[in-house]
């Protein structure tokens, strides 16, 4: 049967937030992000998905098992922490669709689903008529990080290929739990951008 592709928005994610939830906590444990999630909190914060139309998720699903995940929203609708940046550089955000993350467990990449991924959320973006440019933004971890595994390589290549530039004006921070802490540390976010 192989692995199909499902692309829903607002309301119509809500069937799918536990199995979102599990994708989240299960694949941001591994570096680089190495978050320490819950499924309480991981449900609450993809209910604000469901909130608008103009919320995309596209899915992965192999059989019944959602195995892959990547999300957008407008930035408008975003926290304070993703419009901050911008805001701050005098950049306006009514026209700026923000891509939130890109899940796949690591035995399905290489198919050319993260390919998918991009393409489907800037297709929703685009279909909308309001947005020129889209975002996201990635965790920056220090090279010497000791949970860094020698095999790790950034997905630096794959974005600027897509047309996304790195963007070193627009930093934010989040905070999280890494695992093993006992405390949340704030962790450096750098946006890459793409205008069409």
């Amino acid at each position: 049967m192989g692995v199909i592709i499902k692309t829903v928005s607002g309301e119509a994610i809500k069937p799918f937030i536990p199995d979102l939830a599990r994708l989240r906590m299960d694949i941001f444990r591994d570096f680089p992000y190495l978050y320490e999630g819950s499924a309480a909190y991981e449900e609450g914060y993809l209910a604000t998905y469901l909130r608008s139309e103009e919320t995309v998720m596209v899915l992965a699903i192999d059989g019944n098992r959602v195995i892959g995940a990547s999300s957008g929203m407008p930035m408008e609708m975003e926290t304070n922490e993703v419009k901050r940046p911008f805001l701050k550089a005098g950049i306006t955000t009514e026209n700026i669709f923000y891509f939130g993350e890109s899940l796949l467990y690591s035995q399905y990449r290489g198919r050319g689903i993260g390919h998918v991924f991009f393409d489907e959320r800037e297709k929703h973006a685009r279909a909308s008529g309001r947005y020129n440019i889209t975002a996201f933004c990635a965790v920056q971890r220090p090279l010497d990080h000791p949970l860094r595994p020698k095999e790790y390589r950034t997905l630096d290549t794959f974005w600027k290929k897509r047309g996304y530039t790195p963007r070193p004006d627009l930093m934010t921070t989040f905070q999280w739990l890494d695992i093993g802490e006992k405390e949340e540390t704030e962790k450096p976010m750098l946006f890459w951008i793409k205008k069409w």
